[in-house]
């Protein structure tokens, strides 16, 4: 019977399962599970738990269906970060999670930050601030919205704890993750104290909080009420996981100086290794650690596929209709520019900003729009990576990855645009297989520091007017956020 490990990514949109061969590292299925958003004007996005445990158990059967007569060795779980699972005494969500691109908690963050003496001292005891995808905002969010119901709530976790408990019945997390949730010093591995007090100092936050594990050792065993959902056995190991972003960092290999990655998704982001903890001075890349015991900067925006799939709809197009559009117009877009804040922004952090859609004439048609469209998401993309430099973390080559990822166009415009190399690593889903990659080394000893091949590279050209725009986008957001 052929060994393998099953690697699970509960994202924004879907839950993948992925199975990956002990003796070769080869992908053998995968398996997917949509999941339903709740989206406001006021912009809550919420989901409920529950539904990340159906499309787990569908995305788990579907892999197993395709790759037949498999072992599963170990499992590892990858889970979007930021989110807000709180728990009750018997460990039912007393409410749907809050989402890491809710936004509905802005004035949350300034009312912490004040509690906690300013931003200088939020930072110094994090080595983050307090922006509204994080995690402490939701919590002091529930305090104050919803009193009744953090009365209720006992323990607090985010999405990829509240999988690993399901599976396991153990309540833990490592410090990737954690580090997303503004209540970690990301330069001790601990919980800061001051923050949470900040948000409630009657609170048992010791019993509340998970214990925070190193993320190479195994959490527990597969429960035999899991194991007969999934259609597994009970008893499979099943490691510590993290945070997406800390998993797809495995699943290409980024865990070393030099490489850094950008993941084109519902969000976009930048991220990379560093042995040591960096930090940006100006606070807009988040400081986080990684799931290998080094740290990792990340620069997220909020808008990155959303407003091209808006354009998309609006003009019926399919992908591949979208790319044969925009590559007959020249760029520039013939003078239209697109803000792409569609759902407020977090780098730079605008949570109340609107889209906009700036020099609109007669002229213009849906090519131009939808040009404009991906050259102003684009543009947001590469303030996140000037904001990434400022954390010096080595990094003089791009790895693509994430849905979008599958867009020659948009990855050639990425390397003219950003002036740097780009290579598109052969993996369908990073962030799961890092997640089997995790439970390989923990339970076989496999290393984590693999290289995967590419399937595809774009080197950046010249003489194409790609580089006068850019320019032209990044002298107006230095100005929009020294006008700030």
């Amino acid at each position: 019977m052929r060994r393998a490990f099953l690697g699970i990514d509960c994202g924004t949109q879907s839950t993948k399962a992925l199975l990956l061969d002990a003796d070769t590292g080869t992908e053998l299925a995968i398996g997917r599970g949509d999941h339903d958003l709740v989206a406001r004007e006021d912009g809550t996005r919420e989901q409920d738990p529950a539904w990340w445990l159906d499309a787990l158990t569908v995305a788990v059967g579907e892999a197993l269906a395709a790759a037949p007569g498999t072992e599963i060795a170990g499992i590892g779980v990858s889970g979007q970060q930021h989110g807000l699972v709180a728990l009750d005494g018997d460990d039912r969500p007393v409410r749907p999670a809050k989402l890491w691109n809710d936004t509905t908690t802005a004035a949350d963050c300034a009312a912490l930050t004040e509690r906690m003496g300013g931003e200088s001292a939020v930072h110094a005891a994090t080595g983050n601030v307090f922006l509204p995808g994080y995690t402490a905002p939701k919590v002091e969010w529930l305090r104050r919205a919803e009193p009744d119901a953090y009365a209720r709530a006992r323990r607090f976790c985010l999405p990829h704890d509240y999988l690993d408990l399901w599976l396991t019945g153990r309540y833990a997390t490592e410090a990737g993750d954690a580090s997303g949730t503004a209540y970690l010093d990301i330069r001790s591995r601990s919980y800061a104290d001051d923050v949470l007090g900040a948000i409630d100092d009657r609170r048992d936050w010791d019993t509340a909080l998970p214990p925070i594990l190193d993320a190479t050792t195994v959490l527990g065993t597969l429960r035999a009420d899991a194991a007969d959902a999934l259609g597994l056995v009970a008893g499979i190991p099943v490691s510590v996981g993290g945070g997406d972003n800390m998993c797809a960092a495995i699943g290409v290999g980024a865990v070393e100086p030099g490489l850094a990655v950008m993941s084109l998704g519902t969000s976009g982001t930048v991220f990379g290794h560093a042995a040591a903890p960096a930090i940006d001075p100006l606070r807009e890349v988040s400081a986080f650690c990684d799931s290998t015991g080094g740290w990792l900067p990340l620069a997220c925006v909020l808008n990155c596929t959303l407003p091209l799939e808006w354009a998309r709809g609006l003009f019926g197009l399919d992908h591949t209709g979208f790319d044969a559009l925009v590559t007959g117009v020249p760029a520039g877009a013939r003078g239209l520019i697109f803000v792409p804040y569609m759902d407020g922004e977090r780098t730079p952090n605008r949570p109340a900003a609107a889209g906009e859609l700036l020099g609109l004439r007669t002229s213009h048609g849906p090519a131009e729009i939808c040009r404009a469209v991906l050259e102003g998401v684009t543009a947001g993309l590469a303030h996140a990576v000037r904001a990434f430099g400022r954390t010096d973390t080595p990094a003089d080559q791009l790895l693509l990855v994430g849905g979008a990822a599958r867009s020659d166009i948009w990855g050639q415009l990425l390397a003219d645009w950003l002036g740097l190399p780009i290579d598109r690593p052969s993996v369908a889903e990073a962030a799961a297989r890092g997640a089997a990659l995790q439970v390989a080394h923990v339970v076989d000893g496999a290393p984590l520091h693999r290289r995967v091949p590419t399937d595809a590279r774009w080197r950046p050209r010249a003489g194409n007017g790609v580089a006068e725009v850019a320019a032209g986008y990044a002298a107006s957001a230095t100005s929009a956020t020294s006008a700030a």
